[in-house]
């Protein structure tokens, strides 16, 4: 097993061990955050969770909420990127992931995930977010970009701020003759996967390297380490862009993408709008719940760079308290309070009623 590469987690306590002092304290109390339940939870022990580093903050209020209802029990989520996340999983040393992407099919029939009995795994969108396209430029709050433009940007073919693309959408703002510094994530990226998909998608002209996680080379720019890196990058920086969970964008200027002929802020409301429009991907197993994004949608209201994360967890565990836990904690994280708590600090979109009813079946399915 390569774990050098995952040292802190492992630090952290590898896979999750799990101490149950009662099976059915998985059900009521035990999956809610609430403290009005009445009921005691009687779990207890250790989960290690690793992954998208989009959906830090949410798990951060996940795991308080959880750990309120059920005080033995202490949850670990390492940040660390969604493909070093799923690799995490995959080498049983998390007992879930966090992934901006879902597993591809030949991923999942290739394996191996080491903490499960089966080769087959459970996952779902738990956190639904839009992308920010973030910038650094003094004087201005925002600026209007079509999906060409914003490739040649972030593809080097676009190098100062007052290029006529941009200034021709722009006509209003007092663009800089200054050089632009597209910032990109160095990490093995669901964001960046997401962020190229949409280009593909919306510029295949002018974005031909198609979806892809790790950013390519030639394409020069500067790299930065998970969210807070580009986050940072671009808030140091003079003349930046870049792309990053929307919860995260903070005080920067961020971009109007064109719909149709619109120009759409980014809102959880418009990230909601497009994902209840998707349907699900064909050649999935019942738990596997993995969306496919109509990036190309001309919808009034629609943002297309939008981020779905989701959560993974073995369909049946090596270990059945971990499966416990497991089904535990994930229950929480999609009822309606752990999303609502979770859009009052991070800004994400919760997810719809009808997609909390299938996610919840594929939870209960987990042994």
């Amino acid at each position: 097993m390569k774990l050098s590469a995952f040292a802190k987690i492992a630090a952290i306590g590898g896979i999750a061990a799990l101490t149950l002092t009662s099976c059915a304290a998985n059900e009521g109390g035990s999956a809610s955050g609430s403290e009005d339940s009445g009921t005691t939870s009687s779990l207890s022990g250790e989960l290690v969770g690793a992954g998208a580093s989009s959906q830090g903050s949410a798990q951060e209020v996940w795991v308080a909420g959880f750990q309120t209802a059920n005080p033995d029990v202490t949850v670990n989520y390492e940040p660390s990127g969604s493909g070093a996340g799923r690799e995490t999983f995959q080498q049983g040393a998390s007992a879930f992931a966090g992934s901006d992407r879902a597993f591809k099919t030949d991923e999942i029939s290739a394996g191996p995930f080491d903490g499960c009995a089966t080769g087959d795994i459970v996952e779902f969108p738990a956190y639904i977010s839009p992308i920010a396209v973030i910038f650094n430029i003094e004087g201005v709050d925002s600026l209007k970009l079509d999906a060409p433009t914003v490739a040649k940007i972030f593809s080097g073919e676009i190098t100062s701020w007052n290029d006529p693309a941009i200034a021709d959408q722009n006509p209003d703002v007092e663009l800089p003759e200054s050089n632009i510094t597209a910032v990109h994530r160095s990490d093995d990226s669901g964001t960046t996967g997401n962020f190229t998909e949409y280009l593909a998608a919306a510029a295949a002209d002018d974005w031909t390297v198609g979806s892809i996680e790790t950013w390519p080379t030639e394409f020069g720019g500067e790299g930065a380490q998970g969210t807070s890196g580009v986050v940072s990058a671009v808030s140091n920086g003079t003349g930046t862009i870049g792309y990053a969970d929307a919860s995260q964008a903070g005080d920067l200027g961020t971009v109007d993408i064109k719909v149709g002929d619109e120009y759409v802020p980014y809102s959880p409301e418009a990230a909601a709008a497009i994902v209840d429009a998707s349907s699900m991907e064909e050649g999935r197993t019942e738990g596997d719940l993995a969306i496919t994004l109509d990036r190309t949608s001309t919808e009034e209201g629609v943002y297309p760079i939008v981020l779905v994360s989701y959560l993974i967890g073995c369909a049946e565990y090596e270990d059945a308290a971990n499966a416990e836990l497991v089904k535990s904690y994930f229950s929480y994280i999609v009822s309606e309070e752990g999303q609502t708590a979770a859009q009052e600090s991070a800004g994400n979109a919760p997810i719809s009623e009808d997609l909390r009813g299938q996610v919840q079946t594929a939870i209960d399915s987990i042994s």
